[in-house]
């Protein structure tokens, strides 16, 4: 589509004045050596750290003419109601290194307990999300393995806890933020009545846990100094493409690569300011079965993932902007575990889409103001291409540096863009979706 077009020219020009801007003068941390090391000698055995976020959030969607409901109108994860408080995630964890007996080596280990897809909306209590151990021994060339973030687009690497804001982007939801398909063939699931999902109905037909941008396996990566406050950072992954579950029922491996090249600015933590530029690659195959025909005949689909981006702040400015392209294992909602739509078989199909986000941190005050446009052109080319947009009002509230209150409204327009019936037919569902308005409170500890 055209739109990509002027959004690469728009990238390369913000690239080039922010360099300019770099020249003479939020948040650009290096999230591998801040998630996958730890300072030797300084750290301590067992650090214990954790936050928690709850939030009160409302879908202002209409019903179709029929009086049902698809998940674009519902909040996740349980897809059943318009509104209502949650606590979306409450996770501690314990990380450390085994200083005194050896500081070149680090853990990281972290537990989710809240409401969301990772604990699949409910039926886990508690989900291990990360569990990982760093060797620090070979220079240029640290060695990771275990479960943890693999390296990728920036709202997926980057902590969750200083996420500006309450829910991800569509690209980044609709092609990073991995649903797995289900062993047997699932059938889709039809929009529901707000009866049938009081009475216990449910929209989500998925079994396993979301990905949550996360792997088992084992990566290789470090940062190197270069010129004058310049950093450059790579990392290659080799994992079970399964998420944050241990099997590996397919057999085969996806493969990760990210290479970025960073300017600072100042600060520590995950709120250093900075210039990022950063380029990232997934390689993998899915196992799905496909076909009602109540023969177990799964099939293995190619899923790659492409993106570049930039990412700079100094206060009071931040601004981020990615492009991201997928080909392969597309889903079409949260409602289909079958990959497809009765005309498009997502499975196959490719999509992209990008997002602008820019945030002011008000002087002199505690308060942050923020705006972000995104939008995932989805089942490109097919006679069901879907088009999502956004624009994301928000403002954040920093009580301390820990603790902060963030509102997020949302201006959304969902359709289905192609000529003919397909398209006349999702737009019967996606008629009516409407903005939806968010509060959330996250504390660190």
């Amino acid at each position: 589509m055209g739109v990509n077009k002027y959004f690469k020219r728009a990238l390369i020009s913000a690239a080039c004045t922010l360099a300019f801007a770099a020249a003479g003068t939020a948040n650009a941390a290096n999230w591998l050596m801040l998630q996958g090391t730890e300072d030797p000698g300084a750290s301590a055995r067992a650090y214990v750290w954790g936050f928690v976020q709850a939030q009160y959030s409302k879908d202002f969607s209409n019903a179709n003419a029929a009086g049902q409901y698809v998940p674009p109108k519902l909040l996740g994860p349980d897809l059943n109601s318009q509104s209502g408080f949650n606590v979306n995630r409450a996770r501690i964890g314990v990380r450390g290194t085994g200083f005194p007996i050896d500081s070149q080596t680090n853990y990281f280990l972290l537990l989710e307990m809240g409401n969301n897809g990772i604990t699949n909306g409910g039926n886990a209590f508690a989900k291990l999300t990360d569990a990982s151990v760093t060797l620090n021994h070979i220079p240029g060339a640290r060695i990771r393995s275990g479960l943890f973030k693999y390296p990728g687009a920036e709202e997926g690497l980057q902590a969750i806890h200083v996420f500006d804001y309450i829910n991800f982007t569509e690209v980044t939801n609709g092609l990073l933020l991995e649903r797995f398909p289900n062993h047997a063939y699932t059938a889709n699931v039809a929009a529901q009545t707000q009866t049938q999902l009081q009475t216990g109905g449910s929209l989500n037909a998925f079994n396993a846990p979301v990905g949550a941008f996360r792997d088992v396996g084992i990566q290789v990566f470090d940062a190197f100094d270069v010129g004058k406050d310049w950093e450059v950072s790579y990392a290659a992954m080799i994992g079970q493409g399964n998420g944050i579950e241990f099997d590996n029922v397919d057999g085969k491996y996806d493969t990760y690569l990210y290479l970025s090249a960073e300017k600072e600015f100042g600060g520590k933590g995950p709120r250093v300011e900075g210039l990022k530029f950063f380029a990232w690659n997934q390689s993998g195959k899915r196992l799905l079965d496909n076909t009602n025909d109540a023969i177990a005949n799964p099939v293995l689909y190619k899923r790659d993932r492409v993106g570049l981006g930039v990412k700079y702040m100094k206060k009071p400015f931040r601004f981020t902007a990615e492009y991201i392209t997928a080909d392969g294992m597309v889903w079409v909602g949260p409602d289909k575990p079958t990959f497809t739509f009765a005309s498009t078989n997502g499975a196959d199909a490719k999509a992209d889409g990008w997002y602008m986000e820019g945030g002011w941190y008000i002087p002199n005050t505690k308060w942050e103001l923020d705006l972000r446009y995104d939008i995932m052109d989805r089942l490109k080319g097919r006679t069901d291409e879907h088009t999502f947009t956004k624009w994301t009002v928000g403002t954040q509230y920093h009580f301390n540096p820990k603790t902060r209150l963030t509102v997020n409204y949302e201006v959304r327009d969902f359709e289905c863009t192609a000529a003919g019936t397909p398209c006349t037919n999702a737009n019967k569902n996606l008629n009516g979706v409407g903005n939806k308005v968010g509060v959330q409170v996250t504390a660190v500890f």
